[in-house]
């Protein structure tokens, strides 16, 4: 079986990002490993169990990285995390603080509203119609 495993995410601080990605999102730290460069191989992922990809936490460490923090996708929605309870997740993320974009829109395809990740990256919470 072929999957995309890891997608990378660029940050400018693991610690913060850390933090953001498992209290406001409730995602799992799976790995936290000093790196030979000193650098840290961090991987988050939504929860347990799932066959979709896990965001690996990388610290921006050039000019060029640091101006891609939270605009890797040029403004668009580049990342979707899927829920089975969009009235749970919404609100328990709005009560951590998260910063949703539109009030939440019930589409043909499922349950959506865009939120910010703690560097303006945009994602949609979405839980598809059945």
């Amino acid at each position: 079986m072929r999957r995309i495993a890891l997608v990378t995410l660029v940050v400018h601080d693991y610690d913060e990002a850390i933090r953001f990605y498992t209290e406001a999102l409730s995602f799992r730290l799976t790995e936290d490993a000093p790196r030979p460069d000193g650098g840290r191989w961090v991987v988050v992922e939504p929860g347990s169990g799932q066959t979709g990809a896990a965001l690996l936490l990388a610290r921006a460490v050039s000019e060029e990285q640091r101006a891609r923090v939270g605009d890797q996708t040029g403004g668009r929605v580049g990342f979707f995390l899927h829920t089975d309870d969009f009235a749970r997740d919404h609100a328990r993320m709005t009560a951590a603080g998260v910063t949703f974009l539109e009030e939440p829109r019930h589409e043909p395809y499922g349950s959506v509203a865009v939120f910010r990740d703690l560097y303006g990256n945009r994602w949609d919470l979405l839980q598809p119609a059945v």
